[in-house]
């Protein structure tokens, strides 16, 4: 037989098998809906670690007695966990909030299709709503006027990332809103540099970014003799100039994803300074949420310390007295306010949970003002950890 006939089979094949792994995988995640349903009385929490690991152990001594690798099917399976917990999150807290749900729900975020903010939202949503209606702005401080006017429902805003650290506007401009946090999301961030046509590194003399992917390749920018950079308002309006112009000696450090959306191509992928590089986005709305008592939930407030010796210390020693996790803690000067500063912190609690009323009454005795930002669903799903030598084994222990 033909090689091209038996290549051509083989693909088939192959196609068959892809279709009917995607129906078992839709097939999956309505199984987890239904999951999450029967939480609802017996008012369990979405993850089960304890049934994740004998789940993933088996499923690798499975995948063992038909050759499969014990990374591959481990890996293969977390990501399949993650999103049976995200959507049993998702709509638990749907059902937890139907007082705020819209027929259409309207999104702010930094920039046009292709931006960062702009895949953020896509992303968060897809497991919320059908659709969006996209609302693409030049500044952080639109986003929040967009929110806080009615012309969108919801307000994507990257707050840190893992390379360049903390977006400090968007951490002074939420000293002053009335607006509150709903959600979070940490999406993975792969710089690449991209042409509207095959070129190569040596020809490119003009490069267009935005302020924040360049500071996270600085490492990979260093290298670069004689290239001109053009910073602009966001990464999408970069991707429009570098398309627009259609030129061999022109680029942009943008992502894969969002550049195919311009038809751009990439010409150097993993740029980045940190190759593990995410930002944290936080979702903000008019009104709080509340936070179903089977998902974890983050709380996030500003507090305002007296000036004295030690009381930063007391602050923090509150949360530990009350068995609270702090995973983040920012200072910020306070406007019109010389040499004071507000820090910002997030915890691992309800802002329900009586352990966290306790802390709150304590630091009202020690703090100058609180202002709570909002509890939300923690979204940050870390894999259930298997014993490495199971993983590294050759054969089932």
């Amino acid at each position: 037989m033909n090689k091209g006939v038996v290549l051509s089979q083989v693909r088939e094949k192959i196609t068959e098998l892809d279709q009917k792994l995607l129906k078992l995988l839709s097939e999956r995640r309505q199984l987890s809906l239904s999951v999450a349903q029967s939480k609802i009385d017996t008012v369990k929490n979405v993850r089960d670690k304890v049934r994740e690991e004998e789940l993933l152990i088996d499923l690798i001594q499975r995948g063992h007695k038909l050759g499969l690798d014990a990374h591959y099917v481990s890996q293969l399976f977390h990501v399949i966990i993650e999103d049976s917990v995200l959507n049993q999150q998702a709509w638990l807290q749907e059902r937890a909030n139907q007082q705020h749900e819209s027929p259409i729900t309207r999104v702010a975020f930094l920039g046009a299709k292709g931006s960062y903010s702009f895949l953020a939202s896509h992303r968060y949503f897809s497991r919320r709503v059908d659709s969006i209606v996209e609302l693409g702005c030049d500044s952080f401080d639109a986003i929040i006027n967009s929110v806080e006017s009615g012309q969108a429902e919801f307000g994507m805003l990257p707050i840190e990332n893992t390379s360049s650290g903390s977006i400090n506007e968007v951490y002074d401009l939420l000293q002053h809103t009335s607006l509150s946090i709903v959600g979070e999301l940490t999406q993975p961030v792969e710089h690449c540099l991209l042409t509207s046509q095959t070129t190569d590194l040596q020809s490119i003399e003009t490069i267009y970014c935005h302020a924040q992917p360049y500071q996270q390749c600085t490492k990979f920018t260093a290298q670069l003799d004689n290239v001109k950079f053009e910073f602009v308002d966001s990464t999408a309006a970069a991707m429009e100039k570098v398309q627009s112009l259609n030129s061999p000696n022109v680029a942009v450090i943008g992502s894969q994803e969002g550049g195919a959306l311009y038809n751009l191509i990439s010409i150097k992928n993993k740029i980045a300074n940190q190759q593990e590089n995410h930002s944290r986005f936080i979702v903000v709305a008019r009104k709080a949420v509340e936070v179903a008592v089977q998902i974890p939930a983050k709380t996030t407030f500003i507090v305002s310390i007296k000036q004295q010796t030690g009381a930063l210390v007391d602050a923090l020693l509150v949360l530990k007295k009350n068995n609270i996790n702090m995973t983040r803690l920012e200072s910020r000067p306070i406007q019109g306010n010389p040499w004071e500063e507000m820090f910002y912190i997030d915890v691992d609690c309800n802002l329900h949970h009586a352990d966290m009323q306790a802390a709150l009454t304590e630091l009202n005795n020690i703090a100058k003002q609180i202002k709570i930002l909002g509890c939300y669903p923690s979204e940050s799903i870390q894999a259930t950890p298997i014993a490495k030598v199971l993983l590294e084994s050759n054969t089932p222990v």
